[in-house]
């Protein structure tokens, strides 16, 4: 087969759920088919598509295959399935992921049976995906959800996660000015969010610099530290590097560190892409010795339950076995953290888990080793934040399915300490 969107989107669903890899180890992998810019990012909407709806296509194909075909041809028919159910034109769907068949040497035998299940998918199975529930968590997953929020709550998260997500931008300058040259919305706690942005690079400004793309939520950390012109600030785990920016743009003197040089490398090009600057340190943040720091924002590696919606991949690649280690290393950076600071500084503790565990319980825990430590709660006192996102020890607790009306937002966790 050509080099298409959708042989790019079989060969990421190949790697994801037949690998086990996670679709953000796979930036730029697809460059060996060789797809124009336009090309990948349709491969990676279709990729994502598919895999939010994978439930439901497996459910949609199930009456009509007699016994599971192999992993290469039952992607195939996931694929069409998804982009028959929800509108596609029947006519290429159906002879793609033929021809796509029959052109491999272990899968060509299936060419007859993909032609003849598909032809029915096309005509009976829209009905059916409309009428089939919105696709569950995984049980690893949705069990602590539900004990943590309730099992309305994760309902009406995975109904958001279901929708896919707007694409949200941090802006340079004045919200408003892009919005009306985007065609977006800003949202109420200063965010820019489009909702068919096509190829983001292709988009004005983007070039220019005048933009990067971050979540709402992932945004509202670094806002809880206030004017941050002039502070020394210590972005700890920065990669890819959204934080850096905000901070850089504020004014502050920042030090990116983190552990991955090769992470690190999509700081580099943010920074040079917006005309921003950073010193940007490859190393281990628990050996780190810099400073002290006005401020540092910690941003800790998590199971980033909170960004499925973006990343559907997560879990099914993820079983929730690494969640024990992480918990422990969220502490010891915690700790580190805590001492980069100077006499009166601030440190910001985010992370994007829907998990208690890795958000207000790891401050209860750090607030008990740490004497005279306290959460400083009118840090996030800012525009849009809705009293329904405070936390008991003072912190926020943003959902997925908070404003769901708007697309909803990334699960997040933060709070300011001080001592």
């Amino acid at each position: 087969m050509a080099a298409t969107a959708r042989a790019g989107a079989l060969w990421l669903l190949g790697q994801v759920l037949t690998e086990g890899r996670l679709l953000s180890e796979l930036t730029g992998a697809t460059q060996h088919l060789r797809l124009e810019p336009a090309e990948r990012a349709r491969a990676q909407r279709l990729t994502l598509e598919t895999l939010r709806g994978l439930e439901k296509a497996d459910r949609v194909l199930k009456p009509y295959l007699r016994k599971m075909p192999p992993p290469a041809v039952r992607n195939v028919l996931r694929l069409a399935t998804v982009e028959l159910c929800r509108g596609g034109d029947a006519h290429g769907v159906v002879n793609d992921a033929v021809e796509h068949v029959r052109r491999g040497k272990r899968t060509a035998a299936y060419g007859g049976m993909v032609n003849a299940v598909l032809r029915k998918v096309a005509v009976e199975g829209a009905a059916k995906w409309a009428e089939l529930r919105v696709p569950h968590l995984p049980k690893w997953l949705r069990q602590p959800l539900a004990e943590a929020w309730g099992g309305d709550a994760v309902a009406a998260m995975e109904a958001v996660q279901f929708a896919g997500a707007p694409l949200d931008l941090t802006v340079k300058g004045e919200p408003e000015v892009w919005a009306e040259r985007l065609g977006g919305e800003v949202l109420p706690t200063g965010s820019l969010r489009l909702t068919a942005p096509g190829q983001v690079s292709a988009l004005p400004g983007f070039g220019s610099g005048d933009w990067w793309v971050q979540d709402a939520a992932a945004a509202l950390p670094v806002r809880g530290l206030g004017d941050v012109s002039g502070l020394t600030v210590l972005d700890m785990c920065a990669a890819p590097g959204g934080k850096t920016l905000q901070l850089a743009a504020g004014g502050a003197q920042v030090t990116a560190l983190d552990i991955s040089e090769a992470r690190l490398g999509r700081v580099h090009e943010n920074l040079a892409r917006t005309g921003l600057s950073a010193e940007v340190v490859a190393g281990d943040a628990l050996s780190f010795r810099g400073g002290p720091f006005d401020a540092v924002v910690l941003d800790a590696p998590c199971s980033a339950t909170g960004t499925i919606r973006r990343h559907p991949d997560l879990p099914l690649v993820q079983r929730g076995e690494a969640i024990g280690g992480l918990i422990e290393l969220q502490a010891a950076l915690l700790d580190r953290a805590l001492s980069c600071l100077k006499p009166g500084g601030r440190l910001i503790y985010c992370t994007c888990s829907l998990l208690p565990d890795e958000g207000e319980c790891q401050v209860d825990a750090a607030l008990e080793r740490h004497e005279g430590l306290r959460v400083l709660p009118e840090a996030f006192d800012l525009p849009g934040v809705a009293p329904e996102w405070r936390s008991s020890e003072g912190g926020l607790r943003l959902r997925p399915d908070y404003w769901a009306g708007r697309g909803g937002m990334d699960g997040f966790y933060m709070a300011c300490l001080g001592r």
